[in-house]
């Protein structure tokens, strides 16, 4: 053993030594802005075939624990549609089938199908809303003669606040558009009777609700109402659609938008002097999204497109000056002692790269942010497709405690159906741009 020991000890010494200089780095013996740097969050650009994995997990996960099927409540045997009775329901799982987080998800499965090809997320949406339009006549009849709103359908057959119409609309119309599923009519021009009709309004036709306080505004209700006008004017042709659609956004935006930070508040109460500049997160992912939606399908002579697009705009800068260096924004925006919340994060990635796709904002500008919401994102999608991080539903608070401290949940309806549009969208982004990494940054390539 003596033999070995002093070439032991000079082996101990040149490693060492190699330690030290690879831990002295200097300008002079190394290039220093090219040394990687310990982001928290993936810092690359994706690939379509890593985006469709994530998204492919989700797929699974909620394939499994949405059915498509009616059960005996009281056997659990499955209904046949002809069968039909009081105490039939749709088979329970993780998720309603009929809620405006739904309506969310099912426009988010018809835009994998487009991106991608896989038939599978169509089938997804087309599936689920056939059963409801398929049992919506015998459920109907149910509810009008017992008025119970334990009717499975009930938010279907006599909606009562936007929430239950709008976002479901418009799924229920794109459904429409793909599968020409004539059963989805009665569903949509319910769901549209109430909008237009029946939703309280504001004598210059706004919309809003009592909740909290009479005459109250939510920026939710643009999303719950918007991008079902606009799809019913293209569904329809009729111009009364895009007209109120168009109206709702630039009069929210009167009251609602905060120009100073090209951000919008919560909430809005008629009499009220000061109201409550709360930048809830999600409500300006709904408003982003609506503006995007509506966008799709307005026609490019519409007197006011040009108004919306500038609206877009505003709120996007307003948006991407608050990204955080982790990818996420914050419950309140600017609010950064706030949490980090996934489903804002995911709709803001879906409008931007939307927006990109179509060349209402500037690539260049905003790609990079996209790909780091995405990276962000994908982070807080769980081995059994489970989306976490994201804000159980909120109403609307005049203190910031109630947003620092809403909880989240995988059970958050409201994170499956960003996360899906943002990866489709993102797809058709990487399909159609060319990125490099240029002095170790993400960079959009000129096309």
């Amino acid at each position: 053993m003596r033999y070995y020991l002093p070439f032991l000890f000079v082996g101990l010494f040149v490693l060492a030594g190699s330690e030290v200089n690879a831990q002295k780095l200097t300008d002079a013996n190394t290039p220093l802005h090219a040394l990687k740097p310990d982001y928290p969050v993936s810092y690359e650009i994706p690939k379509v075939s890593t985006v469709k994995e994530k998204l492919d997990i989700i797929f699974d996960y909620l394939n499994k624990v949405t059915p498509a099927q009616l059960i005996n409540k009281q056997t659990g045997t499955e209904v046949e549609i002809s069968k039909i009775d009081t105490n039939t329901i749709f088979k329970p799982g993780d998720f309603r089938l009929t809620s405006y987080e739904w309506g969310v998800t099912y426009s988010g499965m018809l835009a994998i199908g487009k991106a991608t090809g896989d038939e599978r997320y169509t089938k997804y949406s087309a599936d689920r809303l056939g059963l409801m339009g398929a049992s919506y006549a015998s459920f109907k009849q149910l509810y009008d003669k017992y008025h119970s709103r334990n009717n499975p359908m009930h938010s279907v057959i006599d909606p009562r606040a936007l929430d239950d119409a709008g976002a479901m609309c418009a799924a229920i119309l794109k459904t429409l558009q793909v599968s020409n599923n004539q059963n989805l009519k009665p569903l949509a021009d319910n769901f549209l009777q109430y909008i237009s009709n029946k939703q309280q309004r504001f004598p210059d036709g706004t919309l809003a609700r009592n909740r909290p306080q009479p005459n109250t505004l939510w920026l939710d209700d643009l999303f719950m109402s918007v991008p079902a006008l606009a799809q019913a004017g293209k569904y329809t042709g009729n111009k009364v659609y895009y007209d109120d659609a168009v109206k709702q956004v630039l009069q929210f935006s009167t009251r609602m938008f905060d120009k100073e930070k090209n951000l919008y508040m919560h909430g809005w109460v008629a009499g009220m002097s000061v109201h409550p500049e709360f930048h809830w997160a999600r409500a300006n992912g709904w408003a982003v999204l609506t503006m995007v939606e509506l966008l799709d399908v307005l026609p490019a002579d519409h007197p006011n497109r040009d108004a919306i697009l500038q609206q877009l705009r505003l709120h996007v800068k307003g948006l991407a000056a608050y990204q955080t260096g982790f990818g996420f924004w914050h419950q309140l925006i600017d609010k950064n002692d706030s949490y980090l919340e996934t489903s804002a994060t995911a709709i803001y990635c879906y409008a931007m790269a939307r927006a990109i796709n179509n060349k209402w904002i500037d690539a260049k500008a905003y790609a990079p942010s996209v790909i780091l919401a995405w990276n962000a994102v994908a982070t807080k999608i769980n081995k059994e497709g489970q989306v976490e991080g994201t804000c159980v539903g909120t109403g609307m608070a005049f203190d910031p405690a109630f947003y620092y401290y809403r909880p989240i949940s995988v059970y958050a309806a409201h994170g499956y159906g960003p996360v899906l549009l943002a990866g489709a969208e993102l797809i058709n982004m990487l399909n159609t741009h060319q990125f490099e990494m240029n002095d170790s940054a993400i960079h959009l390539l000129d096309n």
